[in-house]
């Protein structure tokens, strides 16, 4: 199985448009497009009955002390954590590609609805999981919500390194994952454990220090 994107090579920077924040001069980031990025895929196997798609950042942080604070970075030898972007379950088989920003256009403060997608761009019945951005701005009084469905890459302004962004995609042979209510990417990855026919996998990289080359 085969995974690739019109809106960034594998192992390339992700376009600002598709994160959820971008650099700025004045105030280290400001909020960007926040789109869902294009993806498509072929050779899905014969037997699969669905498709399940998991976007995480596996060089988040693992202590916020450092986190966007003036004068400090936080080091590259800390260790890193993964952070959930996207969780999106129960695509049909015959579903070959997700156009760019049909899943999320713009920001929505305290996050978009979920776990049902209202208006899905494609067939069927697909579900979004909520995002990690849930925690993260769950002491923020003007953001504070569940987030479901893509929201894009903020890595720290102040990390030392630049963050992967890894798009997995997974043929299924079952209908249905079998999860609940909110659910996460990780809960996911469990419930998906011996089920999985295929995978692929895409991975682009992200940065707000203007002092990391990506």
């Amino acid at each position: 199985m085969k995974l690739w994107s019109d809106s960034f090579k594998d192992g390339a920077a992700i376009p600002g448009e598709f994160a959820f924040c971008v650099p700025d001069a004045a105030n280290h980031v400001a909020m960007s497009a926040n789109r869902n990025p294009h993806l498509a895929w072929q050779d899905v196997p014969p037997a699969t009955r669905s498709l399940a798609l998991i976007v995480h950042d596996p060089d988040v942080p693992s202590r916020g002390d450092d986190v966007n604070q003036e004068g400090r970075s936080v080091p590259a030898d800390l260790p890193r954590v993964d952070f959930f972007h996207w969780t999106l379950i129960d695509l049909p088989p015959s579903l070959t590609q997700i156009a760019a920003g049909s899943f999320a256009d713009g920001i929505t403060p305290r996050g978009k609805s979920g776990p049902e997608i209202a208006d899905a761009p494609v067939d069927g019945r697909p579900r979004h999981g909520i995002n990690d951005y849930t925690g993260w701005f769950a002491q923020d009084k003007d953001m504070a919500g569940s987030y479901f469905g893509y929201d894009g890459p903020c890595p720290p302004w102040n990390d030392a390194i630049a963050h992967r962004y890894v798009f997995t995609l997974y043929a299924l042979d079952i209908p249905r994952v079998p999860v609940e209510g909110d659910f996460t990417g990780a809960q996911v990855r469990e419930a998906i454990a011996g089920h999985v026919l295929a995978e692929a996998a895409l991975t682009g990289w992200y940065s707000l220090n203007p002092a990391v080359k990506v």
